[in-house]
């Protein structure tokens, strides 16, 4: 059983491991969306690996807490966005909780990973799209692309690079020490900012690249 299994323990624990983090709280809807994810993606990972994860906190740090931060250091003015490997979810739909704003496509190729992103977006009300194929499929391009410990890290960043729109964002959620080779497998024509610091630790850091030209 979880640790948060009764009700509002989750949602509260977020709110202050958000605050510990240097991060403002989520609002208390917010927060109960949150909450409806964290135990619906609990019960889904009992039965299959959605996340090598099995601590609750350890859920809540690695992959809650950083992904509500990459989700407010977007650049304000995207519309669209797509999660690039998505699995359990993680960046794109705390992106979708935390941004209802934007267009959130998640593109997962595992079948039960992509059943499950369903019954998330189901479940939390998310106006998101799955795309239950591999991301490079895609027709059209996006204002923001995420990855985000995807298999192949850096032939998903090349493939990423592709789907990009003009002038729009790669966002890699990855280590300062990987940085660099993540941004050389985006190729030339991005012009990249400094990474910003992801809470969590492990140097983790999200790195944002706008395509030029």
């Amino acid at each position: 059983m979880s640790t948060f299994a009764a009700p509002g323990l989750a949602a509260l624990r977020l709110n202050e491991l958000l605050a510990e983090a240097g991060q403002a709280e989520l609002d208390s809807a917010t927060a109960a969306r949150f909450e409806a994810y964290f135990h619906l993606l609990v019960r889904w990972n009992s039965r299959m690996n959605l996340t090598a994860l099995r601590d609750d906190e350890k859920i809540f740090s690695r992959h809650f807490v950083e992904s509500i931060a990459c989700a407010r250091a977007l650049p304000a003015e995207i519309g669209s966005l797509l999660d690039f490997g998505s699995g359990a979810g993680f960046p794109g739909l705390p992106i979708a909780l935390c941004r209802p704003e934007l267009r959130v496509t998640l593109a997962e190729s595992q079948g039960k990973k992509a059943g499950f992103l369903r019954e998330a977006v189901r479940t939390l009300g998310v106006e998101a799209e799955v795309h239950g194929g591999r991301a490079e499929a895609l027709a059209g391009k996006f204002d923001c692309v995420t990855l985000r410990a995807v298999d192949r890290m850096q032939e998903a960043v090349r493939a990423a690079a592709g789907l990009v729109g003009r002038g729009g964002w790669l966002a890699i959620l990855t280590t300062d020490a990987e940085s660099a080779g993540m941004r050389a497998a985006a190729g030339p024509g991005f012009a990249w900012k400094s990474g910003a610091v992801l809470p969590g630790g492990e140097s983790r850091i999200l790195v944002l690249g706008r395509a030029q030209g």
